[in-house]
């Protein structure tokens, strides 16, 4: 009868003396906590790399996800998400004629060629709403 609940090591396993994880025996580095199983000092003064986020960048990445703030990412592409949502839209309304959206984009930008893109394409929805009584 066993002792313990948790189950020990099979024949072909080790168990990592850091978070007690069980794998195969061939591996180096614990896939639980990541340290080298047979030289932990190097990772313990291993600095972090760049992408790699610290104690507090996992803190940072909690709250946001606790208050429902938008990753870094997100507010960087907003504007490119914005406006390929608005694209869609045109597509949709233009019955899925890529051509023919693209045109009615083309004739916004050439009327008022100091505005972005993406008031380009809400000009062009406008229009198309005005013209097809939507």
């Amino acid at each position: 009868m066993p002792t313990s609940i948790d189950p020990l090591p099979g024949e072909n396993e080790i168990e990592c003396a850091r978070c007690g994880a069980i794998f195969h025996y061939e591996l180096t580095r614990c896939p639980n906590c990541k340290i080298n199983i047979y030289e932990p000092e190097e990772d313990e003064q291993r600095p972090r790399l760049a992408g790699e986020p610290g104690p507090g960048g996992k803190i940072a990445r909690f709250f946001r996800r606790l208050f429902g703030e938008p990753h870094p990412a997100d507010e960087l592409f907003q504007a490119a998400l914005d406006q390929a949502t608005v694209y869609n839209d045109m597509v949709r309304k233009a019955g899925g004629d890529l051509a023919a959206a693209d045109r009615l984009i083309d004739f916004e930008r050439q009327q008022n060629p100091r505005q972005t893109r993406a008031q380009w394409i809400r000009n062009a929805i406008q229009r198309w709403e005005r013209d097809n009584g939507t």
